[in-house]
């Protein structure tokens, strides 16, 4: 495993607990950053075996207010918000696109759309005052083909690539980066919300042959949270196995 230096920093990862936000936490914490994870399953942080200068506190990223109070709470121990990579997200049920329960479509665009907003539009101004910052946002190749069955997920991820491209060209003058990746699926708990006939097909889109690893992508994410990225931003970082057509 290459060694990526994130010594004094402070990383804040939403959906910190399991899947792509703990196998994060866990390598950040490798690198020698101090790491906050941010859930809202208290239960399950609680059953945690923690790495190293990890922390984990209980947020909710569809509320601003609770967001903010939390930013401020991280502000106040560690003194700053170093990195920050908006992780949390559900794929929601599977419908046909007419069929979708509103209720259901509103729930995905919650947290995996207006909660990257939220998170970044509370964390940012710190960035900015402090004149540095990494910001990764967890896209999905969804958001780039459009998953049938999936829309409001798709749809979603779509709209974290485009605010990933606007917040990074916004704060291009400044050294923060903002990018995101669009990596295929993995097989973390996020497949109990799918049907084996979604499953399936995603598998079949995937000219490897095989899901991706949670780690695989906690190396990538490592180097772009890092500063040696002291260039690339707006940029989209794909990790599909292939399946990506641009």
């Amino acid at each position: 495993m290459n060694q990526i230096d994130l010594s004094n920093r402070v990383a804040v990862i939403t959906g910190g607990a399991q899947g792509f936000g703990y196998s994060m936490a866990e390598r950040f914490s490798d690198s020698n950053a101090t790491v906050i994870i941010w859930d809202k399953d208290a239960d399950l942080m609680e059953s945690l075996s923690l790495p190293k200068n990890t922390h984990t506190m209980k947020v909710d990223v569809t509320s601003y207010k609770n967001i903010e109070k939390s930013a401020n709470d991280v502000l106040q121990k560690f003194h700053s918000i170093d990195i920050l990579v908006n992780n949390a997200g559900i794929a929601g049920p599977s419908f046909k696109s007419w069929d979708y329960p509103i209720d259901e479509w509103q729930k995905v665009i919650d947290i995996d759309l207006s909660g990257v907003f939220y998170c970044s539009k509370v964390i940012v101004p710190h960035m900015i005052k402090a004149n540095y910052g990494r910001i990764v946002n967890i896209a999905s190749i969804a958001g780039k083909e459009g998953n049938p069955n999936a829309m409001p997920y798709s749809a979603a991820k779509a709209g974290v690539i485009a605010l990933t491209k606007s917040l990074g060209k916004e704060l291009s003058d400044k050294n923060i980066s903002v990018n995101c990746v669009t990596p295929a699926a993995a097989k973390t708990k996020i497949f109990d919300q799918l049907s084996q006939e979604h499953i399936d097909y995603m598998l079949s889109k995937i000219p490897r042959g095989r899901f991706l690893k949670v780690d695989e992508l906690a190396s990538m994410v490592s180097w772009l949270v890092s500063e040696e990225n002291s260039y690339t931003t707006a940029a989209v970082f794909d990790l599909s196995g292939g399946r990506a057509t641009y």
